[in-house]
């Protein structure tokens, strides 16, 4: 990775985006973590925002890879007052999943109103099995309790690992198998929202589920159950906001599409089909930088 972008190109990028958007925007709430992490950021590294679809945008978030120049993200968040020492298990999760598969990519998940969120340890290359992450003494019982449930649907492969520190919660990004990958049926996904016990389903965000490439479940220590459960499309320039199962408002159709990004070309968007125990909703992302790997990876796709 090379070096070379500073907190304030980043933080200027951030508020441009909720100003768009007319989103509630606080220097104080975003300054501090930016200034905290700079020292991880890189011209290489991936930067993504996102946003629900909604008549109003309560919450913008951005996602910045933070590695290698950070080398432990926790401990760099705990030593500049980010949030308070626990000794709950979410503490030990990502050092128990690098020492099992070790990995330099490092993510920060925040929100300009929520501020510092999650952690996230990527896997690009070797995903890992949720059968041997389901083993560490750190991991929440409920991934182990819902195996079953992962091999059934072919939910093996996790490319990504986030330990919510706020929420206390974990997210499980599961790669599908080539043959399964943007092929689901409307029934499987429709199978699984029902036996996970989420919202009923709109026939729009079922069909638009099935395009998934990714598939990611929230839980958490204190459930057995799944929390949540979100099927993403690949990520891919220009969506057409036609095909979404969501009509946007006006500010939010200028997210995907004005958005500041520092790659050549059109706007490369992410989208994601979201379900709760309570509710339905659309996730989008755009993409402000883009790793080479990734880049490659959405590009073999056009």
């Amino acid at each position: 990775m090379s070096e070379g972008v500073s907190a304030q190109e980043l933080y200027s990028a951030i508020e441009q985006t909720a100003r768009l958007v007319d989103a509630p925007f606080s220097r104080e709430k975003v300054w501090p973590i930016l200034s905290a992490f700079e020292g991880g950021f890189s011209e290489d590294g991936g930067v993504v925002l996102s946003l629900q679809a909604d008549e109003e945008v309560a919450e913008v978030e951005y996602s910045i890879q933070v590695s290698p120049g950070i080398e432990d993200p926790y401990a760099h968040a705990l030593a500049h007052g980010l949030f308070k020492e626990t000794d709950h298990p979410v503490r030990a999760l990502l050092e128990q999943v690098v020492k099992l598969a070790p990995t330099s990519e490092h993510y920060i998940d925040c929100g300009i109103v929520g501020g510092f969120k999650k952690i996230y340890a990527n896997f690009p290359h070797a995903p890992q099995k949720v059968a041997e992450l389901a083993e560490l003494p750190a991991m929440p019982r409920a991934v182990a309790g819902n195996l079953e449930f992962f091999a059934r649907y072919g939910l093996e492969d996790v490319a990504l690992v986030g330990a919510d520190c706020k929420n206390r919660t974990v997210n499980l990004y599961f790669q599908l198998p080539p043959g399964i990958a943007g092929e689901l049926e409307p029934q499987t996904v429709e199978d699984m929202l029902r036996e996970t016990g989420m919202s009923e389903p709109s026939e729009e965000m079922l069909a638009y589920a099935g395009k998934a490439f990714r598939v990611y479940v929230t839980l958490s220590w204190d459930h057995a159950e799944i929390l949540r459960i979100s099927f993403s499309p690949q990520p891919r320039r220009s969506v057409d906001l036609a095909e979404l199962p969501a009509r946007l408002i006006p500010r939010i159709a200028e997210f995907m599409r004005a958005t500041p990004h520092k790659y050549t070309g059109a706007l490369i968007n992410a989208t994601a089909a979201k379900w709760s125990h309570e509710k339905e909703f659309l996730d989008l992302a755009s993409y402000y930088q883009v790793s080479p790997l990734h880049l490659k990876a959405i590009e073999a796709q056009e």
